[in-house]
């Protein structure tokens, strides 16, 4: 799956957990909202925060995971999904730096159930999202 198709996995993935969860939401930017519109300005939200989180699972995720491999094989693949909330977490966090705003109210509470969500809703878009040949015709 090629980086851009990624980016709107995750934007998706993160707009259901925020649909679902009423801890998770994102605030648009209202200068964006009035030159494009309500709807246009909520997705350049979501694929803004989708970017984010993308380039957290690509650079930090890897070595936070290296970091935690006795813990996660000791309880048997389950603190993958703590590593998924610390990433929605950190997102949340570099979010802020930015003018579209991803909040998550609790950590135990809603980062882990979006957390949850959003390992779900990724993998099953990511079947749906062909992928990219390496063979050129």
């Amino acid at each position: 799956m090629n980086f851009l198709s990624r980016v709107v996995v995750n934007a998706c993935a993160i707009w259901a957990a925020s649909w679902i969860l009423p801890g998770v939401a994102i605030e648009g930017n209202r200068l964006v909202e009035e030159q494009t519109g309500t709807i246009p300005a909520t997705i350049i939200s979501y694929l803004v925060v989708g970017l984010i989180f993308g380039l957290a699972n690509a650079f930090i995720k890897p070595i936070l995971s290296l970091i935690s491999a006795p813990v996660t094989c000791l309880t048997l693949g389950l603190f993958s999904i703590i590593i998924n909330a610390v990433m929605l977490a950190l997102t949340s966090w570099l979010s802020g730096f930015t003018p579209f705003r991803f909040t998550i109210d609790s950590f135990f509470f809603s980062a882990i159930l979006a957390a949850v969500i959003v390992s779900v809703v990724s993998a099953l878009l990511g079947w749906l999202v062909p992928e990219k040949d390496t063979e050129r015709l």
